[in-house]
């Protein structure tokens, strides 16, 4: 088993910048094995993948939304996944997620269907 814990969400204005960070564990546990994925759920709407990165840091892709402000990036040996957004928006505004899985290794799947870990999600909050 893998836990995942988010954190750095809070209430910005637009234009803003925030991090999130994601903090795994588990027993028996190497998380460079895993890809990890970032989605984002507003009220009343499905869950949206936001950026992914393979399990080397090899790959990543991000949804269009966002690309270009915001940037994922990992730190294998603190066990730890971070979502950089840059120049925050008011649509941005959603409960963030973060996401594992073993059996991706370097695809980068913006299926949540695909990722069998996550977090209880973080709330971002941009006002215009």
């Amino acid at each position: 088993q893998v836990q995942l814990v988010e954190s750095g969400g809070g209430l910005v204005q637009s234009g803003a910048s925030l991090r999130l960070s994601c903090a795994a564990s588990g027993r028996t546990f190497s998380f460079s094995d895993y890809a990890v994925g970032w989605f984002r759920q507003a009220p009343g709407k499905e869950r949206d993948f936001v950026g992914g990165m393979s399990w080397s840091g090899t790959n990543t892709y991000y949804a269009d939304s966002v690309r270009g402000r915001f940037t994922i990036s990992r730190d294998n040996a603190k066990n730890a996944v971070y979502l950089q957004m840059n120049s925050l928006k008011p649509e941005d505004t959603a409960v963030y997620y973060c996401s594992a899985d073993r059996n991706l290794g370097q695809v980068v799947s913006t299926g949540w269907y695909e990722y069998d870990y996550w977090g209880q999600g973080t709330q971002v909050t941009v006002s215009s």
